[in-house]
């Protein structure tokens, strides 16, 4: 590989990365698992455990690797995906602070925004998953599976009134 195919991979990887709210995860053991993340000094950062986004199962440990597959914020498709090597930020340190900064501005709704840090310290991973290596090609195939078991549900049964009661609010606004 050349110098300039280098460096015109490490900027879609970093661009790309950036863009996208979340990006796939693939561990060692397990399949992908969607992660929100921040992209900051040339790394993806995440962070997971109780009360945040699940990292167990998919074997991310420190020193080992992964694959990150981007995808597109306003279409969904994939653009690319890259080798990342994992490393877990020991809590308190320099580029732990520099990383939970950045996670804490981009983290939605926490339930205790000003102690979130502290949180995190004691209960959770932040990991750094730094690029290393080219880009994989795009697959041929569609790469589709079934979704991860879960016991959240969105579906119940339509309450009997409520067709009356759309029905009746559309009277009333005319």
């Amino acid at each position: 590989m050349t110098q300039t195919q280098e460096l015109l991979d490490q900027a879609l990887i970093e661009e790309a990365t950036k863009k996208s709210g979340l990006i796939w995860v693939q561990g060692p053991a397990g399949p992908s698992r969607a992660l929100w993340h921040v992209w900051h000094e040339g790394a993806a950062h995440v962070v997971g455990g109780p009360g945040e986004q699940p990292l167990d199962g998919l074997g991310l440990a420190d020193g080992g690797a992964a694959t990150v597959t981007v995808r597109s914020k306003d279409k969904g498709g994939r653009l690319v995906s890259w080798a990342a090597r994992v490393a877990e930020l020991p809590a308190g340190g320099e580029a732990w602070e520099a990383a939970v900064g950045e996670l804490k501005a981009k983290r939605l709704n926490a339930p205790d925004a000003e102690r979130v840090a502290e949180r995190w310290a004691k209960d959770c991973r932040v990991l750094r998953l730094e690029p290393s290596g080219a880009t994989a090609p795009l697959p041929d195939t569609a790469l589709t599976a079934v979704p991860l078991p879960t016991p959240a549900t969105t579906r119940r049964p339509m309450p009997a009134a409520l067709p009356k009661l759309l029905r009746r609010g559309r009277r009333g606004t005319r």
